[in-house]
């Protein structure tokens, strides 16, 4: 049945509403389905807009946090390279071997933060033949030789040197190469599969690898990236190496390592190969700490980057070092090994080189009937070419000597025309004594070169020579021979003119002090020939004038007394 429905009538509204219906129970469910999604529709977009917002503040966040570290580590890099740069240019303004691997001590400690370290080269390193050699930083004669005293299994230097050092990748990855040789990774570079490690020992001690890595928190009062009691292992990623960071605990150590290591002061050691990029190994590296520590990844790269150009430019010198070695050899064996035995005369010699000259050279030989020739001379130029004349014309002039040893004229004049026909570009210059011990008579000739001084307890005083031409410049050379008889006890002393040119002064000024050295030598160093050339070559040369090693003048003074 259906609810009374009221008669309509025009103009009157109804006095009651209709009785409302009953719905449908879908009906109504869809209905209060409708009102809950409109009310979530209407009060969450300020939920999502705040959601969507705090997803941006975290992003930017990030992005922020990636900025400054990306900044740190350009900062880093930055500071890291202008380093590099310092270090490196230091480095090449070293021209001998010695001073390029103390600076690598020192860079490397600057580097990795300590201050002490040694460097053992390996024999090829500098002549081929001569015992290993080791330079330290910070440490005394003494200390150099305790460490030296330490098991060669036990010392990671020697280790390197002997090739048994294990620089394998702990975590089983491929052998670690030295930085720059081939196969090696670049620097900062970590083996394939392998976590940056923290280290390997054995710098100055060694043991078995074990690995550890890097990155991970470190136990209080342990070294960096070990734990207390490591052993030493080998350094993988930045630089292979071996590191010891506490010897004291190092039970795989040899004990006199680790007495050695006590008694010296150091707690902790890195050592490295010091290897050029086609492989060929120069030696071992290796610094010290005070204190149980290591030295972290980013010293270790940096160290890598320095020692990949430190090594080639010390290759370089090394070559350079052995190529002096044995053209110094080769000038040793064309001078006389030991001055003769003549009665009545007493002889001494000093002799300085350097790298570029080598073109002087002195001789005493004994001739007929007792005689002794004394000659002193010099080729133009230097290095091996002035080195190869001047070992053929004191040939020849030995050669003349023997036959007519008795007119130096004769003799020099043979040697021009032997110069002038054989080598035409060069030229030299020579002197040529005849002496005869007995009656003390000497005659003596000169070509170019400076006039020989008698030094006695009466007079100091130079032989009046005729002045002539250097060998090789005339077309034909000739001059008179000047003739000289000493007093017993007189010394006759023959110089080469890079005496005189050492000194920096013009050449008069440089004879006077020649002069006065002989003049104020005492009568017990006039007495010794050994003594007074000795003391001539000290008082013109003063401090470290006589020995320097990369003079271009040669020094020739030889002395014989009556």
């Amino acid at each position: 049945m259906t609810a009374p429905r009221p008669s309509k009538v025009a103009g009157i509204k109804p006095s009651f509403s209709p009785p409302p219906q009953t719905p449908r129970p879908d009906a109504a469910d869809s209905e209060e389905a409708a009102a809950t999604e409109s009310g979530s529709t209407a009060g969450g977009a300020p939920g999502r807009e705040r959601e969507r917002r705090g997803r941006q503040r975290d992003r930017d966040r990030e992005r922020h946090r990636e900025r400054r570290n990306q900044e740190r580590r350009s900062q880093e890099q930055l500071s890291d390279l202008t380093a590099l740069h310092a270090l490196t240019t230091e480095l090449a303004r070293t021209d001998t071997l010695d001073g390029a691997l103390h600076e690598i001590l020192r860079a490397g400690a600057a580097l990795l933060g300590t201050h002490r370290g040694l460097i053992a080269l390996e024999p090829t390193a500098t002549t081929g033949t001569a015992p290993e050699r080791t330079i330290g930083l910070g440490l005394a004669h003494a200390d150099l030789g305790q460490i030296e005293t330490v098991p060669r299994s036990s010392a990671a230097y020697a280790r390197i040197l002997d090739g048994t050092a294990d620089l394998e990748d702990p975590s089983g990855g491929r052998p670690t190469a030295p930085p720059g040789a081939p196969g090696a990774a670049p620097s900062g570079a970590v083996p394939s599969g392998a976590a940056p490690s923290g280290g390997t020992r054995a710098a100055d001690g060694t043991g078995e690898p074990s690995g550890t890595t890097a990155g991970t928190p470190d136990a209080p009062g342990t070294a960096p990236g070990t734990a207390p009691g490591t052993a030493p292992r080998a350094a993988t990623g930045a630089a292979s190496g071996i590191v010891c960071p506490d010897i004291a605990t190092a039970e795989e150590l040899d004990p006199r390592h680790r007495e050695v290591a006590a008694r010296i002061g150091y707690a902790a050691s890195y050592a490295v190969p010091l290897s050029t990029a086609d492989g060929t190994r120069l030696g071992a590296a290796v610094w010290l700490y005070d204190e149980p520590t290591e030295p972290s990844t980013r010293q270790r790269q940096q160290l890598a980057r320095y020692l990949q150009q430190a090594t080639e430019h010390t290759a370089r010198l090394a070559d350079l070092a052995r190529a002096r070695a044995e053209l110094t050899a080769l000038r040793e064996e064309l001078l006389p090994s030991t001055l003769p035995r003549v009665p009545g005369v007493r002889l001494a010699v000093r002799h300085r080189t350097g790298p570029r000259g080598g073109g002087d050279w002195y001789d005493a030989l004994p001739l007929p009937d007792g005689a002794l020739g004394l000659a002193v001379g010099g080729v133009t130029g230097g290095g091996p070419t002035a080195v190869a004349g001047m070992g053929r014309l004191r040939a020849a002039l030995r050669a003349y000597a023997a036959m007519e040893g008795e007119d130096p004229v004769a003799v020099l004049s043979d040697l021009e025309l032997l110069l002038r026909l054989t080598e035409p570009s060069c030229s030299a210059t020579a002197l040529f004594a005849y002496a005869e011990p007995g009656t003390r008579r000497v005659l003596i000739a000169g070509a170019g070169h400076c006039p020989p001084l008698i030094v006695g307890p009466e007079r100091v005083e130079p032989v009046e020579t005729t002045l002539s031409a250097p060998l090789g410049m005339l077309s034909c050379w000739e001059a008179p021979s000047a003739t000289v008889t000493l007093r017993a006890g007189e010394t006759l002393l023959c110089y080469s003119d890079g005496l005189l040119h050492r000194t920096g002064d013009p050449m008069d000024q440089a004879f006077t002090r020649l002069h006065g050295a002989a003049a104020n030598a005492p009568r017990e160093v006039r007495d010794d020939p050994d003594a007074l050339a000795e003391h001539v070559l000290r008082t013109v040369l003063p401090g470290p004038l006589a020995d320097q090693p990369d003079h271009p003048e040669d020094v020739v003074l030889l002395a014989a007394r009556f």
